[in-house]
């Protein structure tokens, strides 16, 4: 396996009382796409937010391509950050702006770069990931599902990232939309040779794109292995998510 571009080293998440991680530890290596998943409240989000340092953990450590997270400067935490891009549940656009001033908005504070320049650079993006050139003009509300989630991708890939993080990206699309998504996430990974963090709860999407699948339970991750090998885990919840009637049709899976 590759080295891993995040550690997650001991980590525990509390609010008040309430435990969300505990001695929870996760490696995500270098090019792969990993899927997150577990049942609702079991902290997912919570996760992905102390990764991305938008909360400071209870207890462990972060490191971000093998430095810890809490140790860096500021300096050096924005220069890693620039490395992170994330898409937000239905790519959480700016409504006031259209789609190709969303995607500048990024590179307008972080770069220095000529206006005309990143206008280009910023279509480039949104054909990227499969939007047709009139989309750019348009505001988020005249979009489809699935087009605002594109243009969402496009704005998260606006500084070259090197971890794509994704949050639900194929729900509330239909099947041949979810199916497309699943395609751009694959083909985006390998062609730009990405490293992408997938929280889902799609059986499809798990076993269409992910390398990995890392399941939140009790508090810590109980696996995190190829698809096929965590749906075999006796864990009861992996047993009612993996052996149900929707895993019964995916292609070489049999119910547990």
């Amino acid at each position: 396996m590759s080295a891993p571009v995040i550690e997650v080293r001991g980590l525990s998440n509390r609010f008040g009382a309430q435990v969300v991680h505990e001695d929870l530890n996760l490696t995500i290596a270098h090019g792969e796409v990993l899927g997150l998943v577990g049942g609702s409240g079991a902290g997912k989000s919570v996760l992905v937010r102390t990764i991305l340092g938008l909360r400071e953990p209870s207890a462990g450590s972060i490191l971000w391509f093998g430095q810890d997270r809490a140790q860096m400067s500021d300096a050096e935490r924005q220069r890693v950050e620039r490395r992170l891009g994330v898409m937000f549940q239905d790519g959480a656009l700016f409504s006031s702006l259209t789609v190709l001033e969303n995607v500048l908005v990024p590179l307008k504070e972080y770069t220095r770069l000529r206006e005309g320049f990143m206008i280009e650079l910023a279509r480039l993006k949104l054909a990227l990931v499969g939007l047709p050139p009139d989309a750019a003009d348009k505001y988020p509300e005249h979009l489809s599902g699935g087009m605002r989630k594109r243009a969402g991708i496009a704005r998260a890939l606006a500084l070259d990232p090197d971890v794509l993080f994704l949050d639900e990206p194929t729900s509330g699309l239909d099947p041949i939309g979810a199916t497309g998504f699943d395609e751009l996430i694959r083909t985006l990974a390998s062609a730009l040779g990405l490293t992408v963090i997938l929280v889902t709860h799609d059986l499809d999407s798990v076993f269409a794109v992910c390398d990995r699948v890392a399941v939140i339970a009790d508090r810590h991750i109980v696996i995190a292995d190829a698809p096929a090998r965590v749906a075999h885990h006796p864990h009861p919840w992996i047993q009612d998510c993996f052996g149900g009637p929707r895993a019964a049709r995916l292609p070489g899976l049999a119910p547990l």
